[in-house]
């Protein structure tokens, strides 16, 4: 086995790595729940974007909707970057340093 070709693999396989962590993150997946009472949208990655309540169908006014969809967005937006803050101080002592994992960070 040659030691250059594999590091030429590893190289073209962090590539294809990278551009589908793009991809990944600029796709807009949506979730419902109650008939399409509650819509959410987080992108490929898992990470939380926005919240859409349908106001009649839960049967509140729409400036009500509109704060509590405020309040949650912040408050789900704050969960996910105290995760990757504390993924990635769990994962410090596991990496070495200079090494960076697509996905991983």
């Amino acid at each position: 086995m040659n030691f250059a070709n594999v590091i030429q693999q590893a190289k073209q396989m962090q590539k294809k790595l990278e551009v589908v962590q793009k991809d990944l993150a600029e796709t807009n997946i949506t979730g419902e729940s109650g008939n399409g009472a509650v819509s959410v949208i987080c992108t490929g990655q898992g990470k939380f974007k926005s919240i859409k309540l349908n106001a009649p169908s839960l049967g509140i006014d729409g400036e009500t909707a509109e704060t509590l969809e405020d309040l949650i967005t912040v408050a789900m937006k704050n969960a996910v970057s105290e995760a990757d803050k504390t993924a990635q101080n769990k994962m410090k002592g596991i990496v070495p340093a200079g090494i960076n994992i697509p996905g991983l960070f």
